[in-house]
């Protein structure tokens, strides 16, 4: 475990360190977000983070591979192809970030870059499937498409989501935690080994996200940009490929309980649920109107956050619950074997959650009824001193055009005549 925290705490440093040199670079090439109708940001912001998130990957690779502990997770070619294949990727971003390639190319460059990945090492081999009586199933050839589409779909997830200051690279580190979780603790109990794979990769993407997350967090100073979006989407899908598809279930202890065997299909989609949901509710909705899928609007679930009335950095911490309630409430409840305490803390969590999300609508309810109710007390104070209101502004008037209010002079005294004759 000390040998994990030196590499992410290499990554973030590296990562944190060399942002604002690739800051700097991108505003002297121009690699500048302008600001747009769908955008939140209001001033032009230089992007192209990836670029340092990268390079902090390869430092903390590169300590690793000194460290004897971590020797074992080079045994393998799937850290080499994870580095590879996001240098590629990575690039890639930098030059949709400087140049905006097409919807197309971009996905045709990912493809690409995810079938280097497949060619170097990382791919599907079991899938258990539980609701059928199918068991385990050897993937075999399948495995190689079944990567790319899963990695395609990560990528392009991560991408929709990096929307707000700091969104994508937070919910980045928390998936990146709690896949490394699971990896570990498979490690621990005998699955597979703890120096292995997976578990470095996540890791390392860890530190990278947190070094870059201080520059980015709202206000941002610079952006992490695609370089940065589809290089961490690319990380987390080896990872989930690497640890929940490469392990045969049904040699698990606990192979009685659903649970544990469904772990393979569970981890990844609660530790990606937040990007996956996002990514399938704009496709939905785009292609409901007749667009396309990559069309670009303001209908992200972070948009409707901020439409609801939540602020900035509160509308990125609920995200952020969100993916960490999800993704380590299942974590939890495989490495528990789902106790009944852990799903209990976990139901809580989620109302909390609800609440949460709702309050700035039951708080705007509450102020409606407040201002109507004291709108309706001043009219009827107004209504019952309404005579003397009148009269008070008439004087008011008066005495303003330089004027007194006019008062009847009073009746002359009578006097009585000496002579006695009648006046």
């Amino acid at each position: 475990m000390r040998e994990y925290v030196v590499v992410c705490l290499v990554a973030a440093l590296v990562t944190f360190l060399t942002t604002p040199v690739v800051r700097m670079l991108a505003v002297r090439l121009k690699v500048v977000a302008a600001v747009r109708d769908r955008d939140v940001h209001v001033i032009p912001t230089p992007r192209g983070g990836g670029v340092a998130m990268y390079l902090g990957v390869a430092a903390a690779v590169l300590v690793a591979s000194r460290l004897p502990a971590l020797q074992r997770t080079f045994e393998d070619s799937q850290t080499y192809a994870v580095l590879v294949a996001g240098g590629l990727i990575c690039l890639l971003g930098v030059l949709d970030d400087r140049f905006g390639i097409d919807a197309l190319t971009k996905l045709t460059g990912q493809i690409a870059c995810a079938g280097v990945m497949v060619l170097l090492g990382v791919q599907f081999l079991f899938v258990f499937l539980p609701f059928a009586n199918i068991g385990t199933l050897s993937l075999g050839d399948v495995g190689v498409p079944l990567t790319i589409l899963v990695t395609v779909l990560v990528v392009n997830a991560l991408n929709f989501i990096d929307g707000l200051d700091g969104l994508a690279a937070g919910v980045s580190a928390i998936s990146a935690l709690a896949l490394f979780a699971y990896s570990y603790n498979l490690g621990l109990v005998g699955y597979d080994d703890t120096a292995s794979a997976p578990a470095l990769i996540t890791a390392v993407l860890a530190g990278a996200c947190l070094g870059f997350l201080p520059h980015n967090f709202s206000p941002a100073r610079i952006f992490m940009g695609d370089s940065g979006s589809m290089l961490v989407g690319l990380m987390l899908s080896a990872a989930a490929v690497s640890a929940t598809g490469r392990v045969d279930t049904q040699s698990f202890d606990s192979a009685a309980s659903v649970l544990p065997l469904a772990l393979p299909l569970l981890v990844p989609l609660a530790v990606l649920f937040i990007p996956f949901t996002d990514l399938v509710l704009a496709v939905v909705r785009r292609t409901r109107k007749g667009q396309s899928p990559f069309s670009p609007d303001k209908m992200h679930l972070h948009h409707r956050l901020l439409t609801i009335g939540h602020s900035h950095r509160r509308a990125v911490l609920i995200m952020y619950f969100w993916a960490a309630l999800l993704s380590f409430g299942v974590i939890a409840l495989s490495i528990t074997g789902g106790t009944v305490e852990v799903l209990v803390v976990v139901s809580a969590l989620l109302v909390v959650g609800v609440v949460v999300v709702l309050s700035p609508r039951a708080r705007r309810a509450d102020r409606t009824a407040a201002s109507v109710a004291a709108s309706e007390s001043r009219a009827a104070r107004t209504a019952r001193r309404r005579p003397w209101g009148r009269r008070r502004r008439r004087e008011t008037v008066s005495v303003r055009r330089g004027g007194l209010p006019a008062v009847p002079a009073p009746a002359p005294a009578r006097t009585p005549d000496p002579t006695g004759a009648p006046r």
